[in-house]
């Protein structure tokens, strides 16, 4: 097993290797498996550090600085988006809920009509999915719902809604909760504890804090890459410089990293679209006030989900998936509306309080062609996003939604989380309230913790940057194998989406390279 930690290095460093992979998640770390186990030299990079089960103390004060891009405080341009996604060894998958969905059939047709993107008999995704749900133990989870996922359920069983017992990827689930903060018992089948050091058995090597910064291309080809380590607080040592030059390039840095180096390294972008069409399944929140506990941090975060929203008749209309998300102070505490005695007096309730979110279906629409990731004057990402007319109707119709069933399953109060909202007392007083909320950034409450796109498949050149194999369309030897290539949202957790398709593109790229590189 070989882990180097950049942060140590004292001096200029140079590697080389078959196949270098930049990001250690979903991508990343079935790439490395993968590639390790056929052969070939492996360098994975990660800028987050390598923390095991022994720093995971299911503390929100220490998980969020540490394992979160940008303490867990990364927002969009405008500050109205407020977004999770993991920075560490393994990525988000560190760090996500364990929700595993398929790709709904819906989005398949639609990259085939609108992307050209075909899968169909060899290019099938169910021997994929099959396989990552094997290695990951993805299996429907069979203990009962903690009472915030209860109470979805309930909801939707009251009113005739349609709602689904989750699959998770966990081993020997203690059901604690805490999944957000990193497993401390190694059940949860993150990249962390399975496809990783599976990879460095094999002789893959993985350097940890290392920020990549450039790929250096000339022609059609990446020459190398430049990258710098960085600190304890993850800011760069400039002061070092650390180049890796490969036979091969992979890209898995994720849906705002991943497009944020090749926009740095000037890649060819023909299609214009590098950088753009970046979705969110923004997300929106409704609070509900139970007389019973809650307890909506002990139990796993997501069992149930309802998508009687998620493809209305109606395509005019915005889609949503509900869901609910783990309660833990700090993350309630900073969504919370209210300042002062009203923020205190609901925190009072915390044991009490139930959450359910809805996450719009972005992508599908003229309406909603997501956001577009620019670099500021320090070469670092930032994402602009702006919410369309579209969206905040789909928010708004969420909303009612979310209301409507909190009460079907008995809440004593409803607070959707929009700066002008109060607690309501019941639904006809919520739904005549909701329809006058001003659906405007900074007033109406917005989240994602799934960023997809940016660096989009297509079947040809003109509308994507990669082709249906992850491979770059003008630079033969660079791959993107993460959820950057997702042409729309998904209406589904991506996760379980990326490792099928990478793992379809890794044994495509497998057969290729065996024939392009001779090992070194």
């Amino acid at each position: 097993m070989q882990h180097l930690d950049a942060s140590q290095f004292i001096t200029d460093q140079h590697f080389s290797a078959d196949v270098v992979i930049i990001g250690s998640g979903a991508g990343g770390g079935i790439a490395a498996e993968q590639l390790s186990a056929a052969g070939f030299k492996v360098l994975l990079l990660e800028e987050g550090a390598y923390y095991t089960r022994e720093q995971f103390k299911m503390e929100e004060r220490w998980a969020y600085p540490n394992l979160y891009q940008e303490g867990a405080a990364r927002k969009t341009k405008d500050q109205a988006i407020g977004i999770l996604q993991g920075r560490t060894v393994g990525g988000s998958t560190t760090v996500n809920w364990t929700t595993s969905i398929r790709t709904p059939q819906q989005t398949l047709d639609y990259w085939q009509d609108q992307f050209g993107l075909n899968f169909v008999a060899e290019n099938d995704l169910t021997a994929y999915f099959q396989l990552a749900e094997e290695r990951l133990n993805i299996k429907q989870w069979s203990v009962a719902p903690n009472a915030n996922n209860a109470k979805l359920q309930y909801g939707c069983e009251q009113l005739g809604w349609q709602y689904t017992v989750i699959k998770r990827n966990v081993t020997h689930c203690a059901n604690l909760g805490y999944c957000g903060m990193g497993c401390p018992i190694d059940a949860k089948q993150s990249m962390l504890v399975s496809t990783i050091p599976a990879a460095l058995k094999k002789g893959a090597t993985l350097i940890s804090r290392l920020s990549v910064r450039k790929l250096q291309w000339q022609d059609n080809q990446i020459l190398r890459l430049e990258a710098v380590p960085v600190d304890e607080h993850f800011q760069p040592t400039a002061s070092l410089k650390v180049t890796i030059s490969a036979k091969h390039y992979i890209v898995a840095a994720g849906a705002i990293g991943s497009p944020a180096l090749l926009l740095r390294s000037k890649v060819p972008n023909p299609s214009g679209r590098l950088g753009k069409h970046t979705y969110l399944h923004p997300t929106v929140i409704s609070g509900a006030v139970f007389a019973e506990d809650i307890n909506g941090h002990a139990g796993a975060p997501q069992s149930i989900y309802s998508d009687q929203f998620v493809w209305p008749t109606d395509s005019k209309q915005p889609g949503y998936k509900l869901e609910v998300p783990p309660i833990h102070p700090v993350l309630m505490a900073s969504k919370l509306i209210g300042v002062g005695d009203q923020h205190a007096q609901l925190m009072k309730s915390f044991n009490q309080l139930q959450v359910t979110i809805a996450l719009i279906r972005d992508g599908f629409h003229p309406e909603s062609q997501g956001g577009q990731v620019v670099l500021d004057q320090d070469q670092q990402p930032v994402l602009d996003y702006p919410i369309t007319d579209y969206i905040w109707q789909g928010m708004r119709q969420a909303l009612l939604s979310m209301a409507e069933l909190q009460f079907a399953a008995g809440a004593k109060q409803i607070l959707p989380i929009h700066h002008d909202a109060k607690l309501y007392q019941n639904w006809p007083e919520a739904k005549a309230a909701i329809e006058q909320l001003s659906m405007t950034a900074l007033r109406q409450t917005v989240v994602s913790a799934h960023v997809m796109g940016g660096c989009n498949m297509s079947a040809t050149a003109d509308k994507g940057v990669v082709n249906a194999n992850g491979r770059h369309h003008q630079l033969t030897n660079l791959s993107v194998f993460d959820g950057s290539i997702l042409p729309t949202s998904l209406g589904a957790n991506p996760q379980l989406t990326i490792y099928a398709l990478v793992w379809k593109n890794c044994q495509q790229l497998i057969k290729e390279l065996s024939h392009e590189l001779q090992p070194v």
